[in-house]
């Protein structure tokens, strides 16, 4: 049996008295306690979540620009200035998703940028970049000796310069979807997958436990994945591997946004496929689903709506809302605003919504 990886957080996270599982090969915890507590302090106060398992990768080169421009669905060329990001899908030849991912401009002659990608499609995502890249002469670094912690909710911020009073100009001049180079590798970026105010700060591995630890002194919560998944599923948020994956196209998970087909002139990977599929029509688009009453919405259950079936792709009870949600594909041509799924073998009746359910701490709904 292979041995779990663990983060540089690992002996903070047993110090907090977290429940480690193992999550895609890792060592995380799933919470401390109470995965309830956690997401609610997420949403009224402040929490913290270890996120070290992404992989972060710096790439350089003349040609780097160019070399994203072909890589991912979306176009690196809005990225205006160092530190803007950008979220992107990276396609395969078929127009399915290899993962979705975040990119950094980090130097102003726009030949270096940042990858921040998934944890569990670390391996595949790396072979993507290192197929493509060879035509362009970029030198991919991944950098393992990095640690990357969220620190997410309405009082985030406030509780982070308590403890990095010499960070305050430099995040609160921070725009949403904005990072900045602090020195001595560490970055932080205004992101998130909660739905909340916040920043991802990445920070050297050997600093790790030391601010974890200031920080949860300074009344941050540790948080787990329970609760990290609860957040993003209320935030309307997908999940690789649930709400999209190698044969899903972006145009099928919520996600059309994120590709840019502007200048004709680009030609990204998955774009003749996109072209085709725009073509002939989009079968299916993405919802959210509230159950009525009691029970849990979980991934892969039936849904039938007067226009077809869909399936549920991800699916769990929300703490915020005291009602379980889950986020759906049903048929494009589907516009009506109840639906019935199947639990257990039997119909029950859910509301469909549009994304998200509860944002900034607010229902998003009547």
């Amino acid at each position: 049996m292979t041995a779990l990886k663990t983060t540089p957080f690992h002996q903070a996270h047993q110090d907090a008295g977290g429940k480690l599982i193992d999550f895609a090969g890792w060592e995380l915890p799933i919470h401390y306690g109470s995965q309830i507590q956690e997401h609610e302090a997420v949403r009224t106060d402040a929490g913290m979540f270890d996120v070290s398992h992404m992989l972060v990768t710096d790439v350089t080169g003349e040609q780097a620009k160019a070399f994203f421009r072909k890589l991912i669905a979306n176009d690196v060329a809005k990225l205006g200035f160092v530190g803007k990001a950008l979220y992107s899908a990276m396609l395969n030849d078929n127009g399915g998703v290899i993962d979705d991912l975040i990119v950094y401009r980090t130097n102003e002659a726009e030949t270096q940028y940042r990858i921040v990608s998934n944890g569990a499609t670390r391996e595949k995502d790396s072979a993507q970049f290192a197929k493509i890249g060879q035509a362009f002469g970029i030198t991919l670094t991944p950098r393992c000796d990095l640690a990357m912690l969220a620190v997410q909710g309405p009082k985030a911020v406030e509780k982070l310069l308590k403890v990095k009073p010499e960070w305050a100009q430099t995040v609160n001049n921070l725009a949403v979807f904005q990072g900045a180079d602090l020195g001595g590798d560490w970055f932080v970026a205004r992101t998130g997958y909660t739905g909340e105010e916040g920043v991802e700060v990445i920070l050297p591995g050997s600093e790790a436990g030391a601010f974890f630890t200031t920080l949860r002194e300074a009344g941050v919560q540790p948080c787990g994945l329970g609760a990290r998944d609860t957040l993003r599923m209320e935030a309307g948020m997908n999940l690789y591997g649930n709400d999209m994956d190698d044969n899903t196209s972006p145009l099928e998970a919520g996600m059309g946004w994120t590709v840019d087909l502007k200048d004709e002139s680009r030609d990204f990977v998955g774009k003749t496929a996109l072209l085709a599929l725009k073509e002939k029509g989009v079968a299916v688009k993405q919802v959210g689903l509230l159950l009525d009453k009691g029970g849990v919405l979980r991934d892969h259950m039936e849904v039938i709506t007067d226009a077809g079936k869909g399936i549920t792709t991800s699916g769990v009870f929300s703490p915020s809302l005291k009602q379980s949600i889950a986020i759906a594909r049903v048929p494009k041509n589907f516009n009506g605003e109840a639906a019935k799924v199947l639990v257990r073998g039997k119909e029950v009746n859910v509301r469909v919504l549009k994304l998200p359910f509860v944002r900034n701490g607010k229902k998003q709904f009547e």
